[in-house]
């Protein structure tokens, strides 16, 4: 009987420690997702002038960073799917995009998969798999980005695209 109120306690105490948990809140990183958006048709082109999905890394620290090896995935089964190639760096306070548009024979830092316009969940890894910030989106049709207000630190609103900027400019 003890047992079972040991385990019973053990369960609860582990709900309310999840409870406290925010989601979408920075998981334990300098360098953070920032802003995505699943459905571009019009807003903004990479270099070749394709209107793609786009994801936005903004680095919080006030020195820049090596990305070489950090990943991106859209697959919780697949953390290791696209890998920020070699000599990849995020400058202080800067911002870095990311082309998801599952062309990675375009020049740039283009990734091997798209963001579902459904919603799905996004996640940022260090070269040693570490998961440093996971976003979670629902589904929409709109042209409007999910991003992070205030800029690089708090929860996720559907807004119009600050692209490689602030989210904090509406």
């Amino acid at each position: 009987m003890i047992k079972i109120i040991v385990q019973l306690l053990f369960l609860f105490c582990i709900c309310i420690l999840y409870s406290c948990v925010k989601q979408n809140e920075p998981i334990n990183g300098e360098v953070v997702i920032n802003e995505l958006m699943p459905v571009n048709s019009s807003v903004i082109a990479d270099q070749n002038g394709e209107y793609d999905d786009w994801i936005e890394l903004y680095n919080k620290s006030s020195r820049p960073i090596n990305l070489s090896g950090y990943f991106l995935t859209d697959s919780k089964k697949n953390l290791l799917k696209w890998q920020l190639p070699a000599g990849t760096s995020i400058a202080a306070n800067g911002y870095l995009i990311v082309w998801a548009d599952k062309d990675t024979t375009q020049i740039g830092l283009h990734s091997n998969f798209k963001l579902s316009s459904l919603g799905e969940n996004v996640l940022l890894l260090k070269p040693d798999h570490t998961i440093i910030d996971m976003v979670e989106y629902p589904g929409q049709t709109l042209q409007l980005s999910y991003s992070r207000r205030p800029n690089g630190k708090g929860p996720f609103i559907w807004q119009a695209p600050t692209f490689n900027a602030s989210n904090d400019l509406y």
